[in-house]
């Protein structure tokens, strides 16, 4: 007698997650970082992998997220739920029905205020014969009408539901390129639903999502060493005043507040990783003033860097 494992199925699987950088190290097909805003998370992810084509339903954590897809693929992403407080793409935030969508070497950034279920579906290789918008560089936000982000939705959690009961072995591929078919009608229909929305010019201009990528890419080069506004707007042939309010669009705050959170959370990951000790990890990544360090510290995380320094060390 077969047990249910032995039962032919999709490769439909779901994983859970309260550890942050087992989180971490589970993303696929996207050069991936992000910093988290909450001491510990509680994320969910289910992944099935069809013919040409993957779905991914994630449950999330409030984060602040940095991306870029692997070459040869397109994603469409949307959110699964109707929050009042939406996703930050790009530096911009709508309460609208919205899909994004990138191809090959494509990037993002999202600021997730609050827990989110977010769906991506990729295909590979890109999809290029069905009148789908291009992207460049950045991925691209399109505000669609409610009917078709509804349809594609329906379509992806028929989809996984469908995947998770047992089929005949014969039928695994045929079925699984039909719900592929059915998932690229849905995204044409979403895309064919397109609304003209002026707001969606700021998130898909590729020239300021430029300017934050170098702002990003010369801030994060050396986070231990001083970080001086003047210095970096010459660097970068920025104003100050510019430099400042890129980082807030994008970032949704402030320029200090961004780079103590990565620092705190830089710490944090080599203090588990067993350091030598707090006041050399602390000095290494710019907290000179120890005391403060702490209290920054313990209202991040909940608790002081020496316990977590002791977790590390398996104390």
């Amino acid at each position: 007698m077969n047990s249910i494992d032995d039962v032919p199925r999709l490769a439909l699987n779901t994983f859970r997650f309260s550890d942050v950088d087992e989180f971490r190290s589970a993303i696929r097909g996207l050069n991936f970082e992000f910093t988290p805003f909450v001491r510990r998370i509680s994320a969910e992810q289910t992944i099935l992998s069809l013919p040409g084509c993957d779905v991914n339903l994630t449950r999330t954590f409030p984060r602040m997220v940095d991306a870029q897809l692997v070459e040869n693929c397109t994603a469409v992403g949307f959110t699964m739920d109707d929050l009042d407080v939406p996703v930050r793409f790009n530096g911009s935030q709508r309460a609208r029905p919205v899909v994004v969508i990138g191809s090959g070497g494509a990037a993002y950034t999202t600021i997730e205020e609050v827990q989110r279920q977010i769906a991506s579906v990729v295909f590979r290789p890109e999809v290029r014969d069905r009148g789908w918008p291009a992207t460049l560089s950045s991925f691209k936000i399109f505000e669609v009408s409610a009917a078709g982000l509804h349809r594609l939705r329906t379509v992806v959690r028929e989809v996984l539901a469908e995947a998770s009961g047992p089929a005949e072995a014969p039928e695994l591929s045929l079925k699984g390129a039909a719900m592929k078919e059915s998932l690229l009608g849905a995204v044409d229909e979403a895309f064919e639903s397109v609304v003209s929305a002026r707001w969606t010019l700021g998130p898909n201009d590729e020239r300021n999502f430029r300017m934050f990528q170098d702002i990003r890419a010369l801030l994060t080069e050396d986070l231990s060493q001083p970080i001086y506004s003047d210095e970096i707007a010459r660097k970068l042939g920025l104003s100050v005043r510019t430099m400042h309010d890129v980082v807030r669009r994008y970032r949704g705050m402030s320029l200090h507040r961004y780079l103590r959170l990565r620092r705190l959370w830089l710490v944090r990951r080599q203090l588990l990783a067993g350091a030598d000790s707090v006041k050399a990890v602390a000095l290494a990544f710019g907290f000179w003033h120890l005391s403060d360090f702490s209290r920054s510290y313990r209202a991040q995380f909940g608790e002081s860097p020496s316990q977590t320094l002791g977790r590390g060390r398996g104390r």
